[in-house]
């Protein structure tokens, strides 16, 4: 086993044990697309699922007139200084599911770091939605519709 994980991954493991040790009874699966497989354990993976760029985490509970709180973990913002999102093509085709994932009743946002994810699914959980929507800040003009 490696010793060493990359950031984005400590944090995906954070997360999850932070869900774990909150909301012991959640529901919440991850998503198997950062995980290095062998090249057939890469393809049978591919064609179970529908396509490429799914949220990290999905928490299966419905809150606040979603049905449930889909997230794309990031170690650091996605958030350019003057508020818009990266211009990344990789972030870019996320933001699209994202944005495809909330016009089907789900709260599809980016967690960029441990703090600003703990707010979102506490918030969440809570039925603080607008606290979600703050936490989001400018994500909200540029793309949230």
């Amino acid at each position: 086993m490696r010793t060493y994980q990359k950031k984005e991954e400590s944090l995906h493991v954070a997360v999850c044990k932070y869900i774990k040790l909150q909301y012991p009874d959640l529901i919440f699966s991850s998503e198997n697309g950062g995980i290095r497989l062998t090249m057939g354990q890469s393809v049978k993976a591919k064609s179970l699922r529908s396509q490429a760029k799914l949220p990290d985490l999905w928490i299966l509970e419905p809150r606040g007139g979603y049905c449930g709180l889909l997230i794309e973990l990031k170690k650091e913002s996605v958030w350019l200084r003057d508020g818009s999102l990266s211009k990344d093509k990789h972030v870019q085709a996320q933001a699209a599911v994202l944005t495809r994932l909330r016009k089907k009743g789900y709260l599809a946002v980016f967690g960029c770091g441990l703090d600003a994810t703990k707010i979102i699914i506490d918030a969440y959980m809570k039925r603080e939605i607008k606290v979600v929507e703050a936490e989001l800040g400018s994500m909200i003009d540029e793309w949230w519709k």
